[in-house]
């Protein structure tokens, strides 16, 4: 997948994701968090190749683990008082 399609991809699944925020993911275009739409996309799209994998369910684990945490990135960037004014 292209850097970009990835990107537009993680954007679209932390928009659903976070329904909260989801205008202000959809309007980003800071950056750093158009780097963590790609991280997000990247670590879903690994964490459904090993999932149907019994083997590996601790790394399944792990990639939930960094699913969430860049979901916390982006709720924390976006909650950033500088953040919401400049996309208002």
């Amino acid at each position: 997948m292209v850097r970009s399609n990835r990107r537009e991809a993680g954007r679209r699944r932390l928009a659903m994701r976070l329904p909260q925020m989801r205008k202000l993911i959809m309007e980003s275009r800071d950056p750093w968090l158009l780097e963590l739409f790609e991280a997000y996309q990247m670590a879903v799209e690994a964490r459904d190749l090993v999932r149907g994998q019994p083997v590996n369910a601790k790394l399944v684990r792990e990639y939930d683990e960094t699913c969430f945490e860049i979901e916390q990135h982006v709720i924390r960037a976006m909650e950033q008082p500088s953040y919401v004014q400049i996309s208002k």
